[in-house]
């Protein structure tokens, strides 16, 4: 005898499925014509197990969002640049997989069971930190942005590159976790004459930067993990400095050397790299404060207007190396009008802020661009205001105002307005 409740009473499946090809029967416009709210295939089956990808991954439908290079920028992509996807990304969270990277001589593959940081020069004892001793310190945890100073640079002479990610993304923006560096040189002892300090990576071009000592007992930290997991290899696993706030360059990756001297050092990439050369020829001496900074992120010409006329949302992120952002500003009619957008989201000291401005669209075209107030009362200068400031050799700290160009299609351009 067949049992009752198997034949009268409706699996939710079925009572699911009925409900939603009712609903299209009585509803009309496009509502009726959406075949996807019918029952789908992986409604029926089940899915993969708890095991099947130990260490998570995206979507297979998100394949797209990725780091992506520009081929022709470098002649070998040990020596090169990739870029963080921003026309994707949410929030003000860059997931560890996406941040962009920037390498002088490929990535180091370290084993941090090797790995050792000295700390020598002008201190009272000389010391050498295994992994294990540095994580007996006590550890600070802080959301900041790093960006590179050429992010943006070759947009210096005019519109180049027709994508945020190429115009923008050098830029990321997570958590570290790390030592205060002020903790590991109070071991050593720094001498009063100690007045700067020399950091130097592991990786093959042993990059070295000068830092002033004002900065490393400010906020510098020594950094072994971000966003929650240990640092990632592209990232300077297992070891790297984080200087807030300041340029890219100067957060030495696969941290092994402090050298505490009483003067800068000069190297190389604070000499003929990463110095902003002026119109005349000389050059603006340690520019390691990053401006305030904004871009929209979408629309833009990764991300096109899809939707046709109606309720639109313009999403952007902004920044600024000496503090928080308050506000920002947006305009869809290329300066013309300014209209405050919304900020949301953690207000962090030089960290990313998202902004948002909602509008109805009219499917007219439209100049976007953003404006960026910093907590200072610095504001986001246009390009053409920088160039008559710096003139056109340089590639770096350019933090100009960006436009995109949206198109009755809403396809968006890269352009420029005077």
């Amino acid at each position: 005898m067949s049992n009752p409740d198997k034949t009268t009473k409706p699996s939710r499946r079925a009572f699911l499925a009925g409900a939603g090809v009712a609903g299209a029967g009585l509803a009309t416009g496009a509502f009726a014509q959406d075949s996807a709210i019918t029952v789908q295939p992986w409604m029926q089956e089940l899915g993969d197990g708890v095991d099947a990808a130990p260490y998570g991954m995206p979507s297979p439908y998100e394949k797209d969002v990725k780091r992506r290079t520009v081929e022709w920028l470098t002649a070998d992509n040990a020596s090169s640049i990739n870029f963080t996807p921003l026309h994707n990304l949410d929030g003000i969270i860059t997931p560890n997989g996406l941040c962009f990277e920037r390498h002088h001589s490929g990535v180091a593959r370290v084993d941090p069971a090797e790995h050792r940081l000295m700390i020598h020069g002008l201190v009272d004892k000389p010391l050498v930190f295994t992994m294990d001793d540095l994580k007996r310190f006590p550890r600070s945890n802080h959301v900041y942005f790093l960006e590179c100073a050429a992010n943006s640079g070759m947009e210096w002479r005019g519109s180049q590159l027709n994508g945020v990610q190429f115009t923008h993304g050098m830029i990321h923006n997570v958590m570290y976790t790390g030592i205060p560096l002020r903790l590991l040189l109070e071991q050593a002892g720094v001498k009063p004459s100690g007045k700067w300090i020399l950091a130097e990576g592991a990786d093959a071009a042993a990059m070295t930067r000068s830092i002033p000592m004002e900065k490393a007992l400010d906020d510098c930290l020594v950094a072994f993990a971000m966003n929650g997991e240990a640092l990632r290899a592209e990232q300077g696993y297992p070891l790297r400095l984080v200087v807030p706030g300041w340029e890219g360059n100067m957060w030495i990756k696969w941290l092994r050397r402090l050298e505490i001297g009483d003067e800068p050092w000069h190297h190389r990439e604070e000499t003929s790299k990463y110095t902003d050369l002026l119109a005349d020829g000389t050059a603006r001496r340690f520019t390691w404060e990053m401006d305030a900074k904004s871009v929209i992120t979408s629309p833009s010409p990764q991300a096109p207007i899809t939707h046709g006329p109606g309720r639109t949302v313009i999403n952007g992120v902004a920044w600024s190396g000496r503090g928080t952002i308050p506000r920002v500003d947006v305009t869809v009619d290329g300066g013309m009008n300014w209209h405050e957008a919304r900020m949301d989201g953690p207000s962090l000291d030089k960290s990313m802020h998202r902004f948002y401005f909602e509008f109805d669209w009219d499917g007219k075209p439209l100049l976007l661009q953003s404006r960026a107030h910093d907590s200072t009362g610095y504001v986001q200068p246009t390009k053409e205001a920088l160039r008559k400031l710096r003139g056109l050799n340089s590639i770096y700290h350019n933090n100009g105002i960006q436009t995109w160009s949206v198109d009755a299609d809403g396809r968006a351009e890269n352009v420029e307005i005077s």
